[in-house]
């Protein structure tokens, strides 16, 4: 059994309780973003955004010394995989590449690529003018010669096989380096989506209305402790920060959402999966994800080429790597059960307490492989399947379009939902960790047209206290689902490429075959546990601190319609 590292923190982390962890079916999900408390100074409901930290894509780092080097490139260690990325035509869209790029506060160096490119055809030129003439040398070697004249050739053969070493073994770097640098370039965007940061994000579609409570309502921290329902305590000392135990009616609640979000969506078409839960760090990689990059959240195993894995995603999307499918198989829809697991270091504050920010997680995940030109279609058809799930359920929420910042590499547009979860409000004020969260805290305040007194108190980082609000409810919307459509930002790492039915296709002579086209992907969450449990203790608490199981999970839950307290 392998030790397990945090990448980003640098500190080995307990092994035997993340491994046994993959044997529990009550792990829960913890979604990105930074779930921030604001206390409102009206009595009419108001909407306040999650506000997270975009992962911008990380290039290749070195040390210190090497970083001044102008010639750092050179001592990068080689990929273990190679992308097929378009150079070419990134070569003829520069402008609109780099563009993009700024949209998206990537880090990649567009010119070092271009640069490396062009170094890379040179070569390539030279290596193919050198081949043609020992090919010229080898064929005059055939015919007869005079001794020095066959000496001559020996000579000036010899001479060409040597430049030709050369020049290949600087092929290989070349090729190496353009690999390293290229793969940091994120993916193109839709001309849709929305320029800058999180806050630029737009409103697609608001469904329902926040309920209104004639009585004081409870977190789920503390609906579950008065139910019997977590235990973080004992959780802690097995395990560690960050991870719990369910209990009682939260197992049935837990096991229920999989089983109804399952039969849900396989409804629609999708086939049913379970997936490896430990994958090769290359898979991760061509995912679009980093798992030894500054900034990561994937635990990596010590000694071995390993992760566990952050979403279902990343298996289900290598499930057809390195292969050419047939037109007439597409589309491919995949509905996938897992239990993931995230570093979600450097997470501090009120937002991870209960189950917002775990370590360990549950999570079913919708996965679709398709025809370059179905993959728009197929992005409205996947948010549509979780705006119908969530609308089931009684719950409120609101679709968006994801500004260019908060994209991440891989997707080309992304829509996440965001609910409604109601809360108690303890101490008449806000909290913000000035290093994580006091922009976001801002910008949020800014956005709803409160004013706010900042009171930084002396640790450190500055902790800013947000005093404003007589108001007891805290209304919050925390991130749900996503729904991102890649292209063929995976499909040209992941190798999946399909082939063109002979008969849409105009044939060019007897027996050719179409060339392969690179398919497209996408990916959408149907079910994170942990957040739907949240909204569903908070939303549908009642006065006396019992909570109304939603009608369409009681058949997946043995028919039980309500979480009571145990002693009374």
């Amino acid at each position: 059994m392998g030790i397990l590292k945090n990448f980003k923190t640098g500190q080995e982390e307990d092994n035997t309780a993340l491994f046994q962890a993959l044997q529990n079916p009550s792990c829960l999900y913890p979604l990105p973003g930074r779930f921030l408390y604001l206390r409102c100074s009206s009595r009419s409901p108001l909407l306040a955004r999650a506000l997270s930290s975009a992962a911008a894509p990380q290039p290749t780092t070195t040390n210190p010394a090497a970083a001044s080097d102008p010639d750092e490139h050179k001592i990068l260690k080689a990929p273990q995989w190679k992308a097929a990325i378009d150079f070419k035509w990134i070569r003829e869209n520069k402008e609109a590449v780099a563009a993009n790029m700024k949209n998206r506060n990537s880090t990649a160096n567009l010119d070092l690529v271009l640069e490396l490119y062009d170094k890379l055809l040179n070569v390539q030129k030279e290596v193919e003018r050198l081949r043609a003439e020992r090919n010229v040398v080898a064929n005059k070697m055939k015919g007869k010669l005079e001794p020095s004249e066959r000496q001559k050739l020996i000579e000036e053969g010899k001479n060409l096989k040597d430049g030709l070493v050369t020049l290949e073994e600087d092929l290989v770097k070349l090729t190496d380096e353009l690999q390293l640098e290229a793969q940091c370039v994120p993916n193109m965007t839709h001309p849709d989506v929305p320029i800058g940061g999180e806050d630029c994000s737009t409103v697609r579609k608001m469904v329902g209305k926040p309920r209104e409570f004639s009585f004081s309502i409870k977190d789920h921290v503390q609906l579950g402790k008065d139910l019997e329902l977590f235990d973080f305590d004992a959780a802690s000392e097995v395990s560690g920060s960050k991870f719990y135990y369910l209990k009682n009616e939260a197992v049935l609640l837990e096991m229920g959402l999989v089983n109804w979000a399952v039969s849900e969506v396989m409804k629609r078409g999708f086939t049913p999966l379970t997936t490896p839960e430990i994958v090769r760090s290359s898979v991760v990689e061509k995912c679009g994800f980093q798992p030894r990059g500054t900034n990561t959240q994937v635990y990596s195993i010590e000694g071995s080429d390993q992760c566990l894995i952050g979403t279902a995603e990343i298996p289900v999307g290598g499930i057809h790597m390195d292969s050419i499918l047939a037109e007439s198989s597409l589309p491919l829809k995949y509905v996938a059960f897992s239990h993931c697991f995230r570093t979600e270091a450097g997470a501090a504050g009120t937002a991870t307490r209960g189950l917002y920010r775990v370590h360990q997680f549950s999570k079913v995940e919708m996965f679709i492989l398709c025809r370059p030109e179905e993959s728009n279609s197929f992005h409205e058809e996947l948010i549509k399947i979780e705006e119908d799930l969530f609308s089931s359920l009684g719950l409120h929420f609101k679709t968006m379009d994801m500004a260019t910042e908060d994209l991440g590499a891989p997707a080309y547009r992304k829509f996440d939902i965001e609910a409604w979860m109601p809360g108690l409000g303890r101490y008449g004020e806000g909290a913000c960790n000035a290093k994580h969260g006091y922009k976001e805290y801002r910008t949020m305040c800014k956005f709803l047209g409160l004013s706010i007194e900042l009171k930084f108190h002396g640790t450190n980082p500055p902790f800013a206290r947000i005093q404003k609000s007589l108001d007891p409810h805290i209304l919050i919307v925390g991130q749900i689902s996503s729904a991102s459509n890649c292209t063929d930002y995976q499909s040209r790492r992941l190798g999946i490429r399909y082939r063109p039915d002979l008969s849409m296709t105009p044939k060019k002579g007897k027996g050719s075959s179409p060339p392969t086209q690179f398919l497209h992907t996408l990916n959408a969450t149907a079910c994170a546990v942990p957040r739907m449990i949240v909204c569903l203790l908070e939303n549908f608490q009642q006065e006396d601190g019992s909570v109304v199981v939603p009608e369409p999970l009681r058949p997946f839950m043995g028919g039980l319609d309500i979480i009571s307290y145990k002693y009374k």
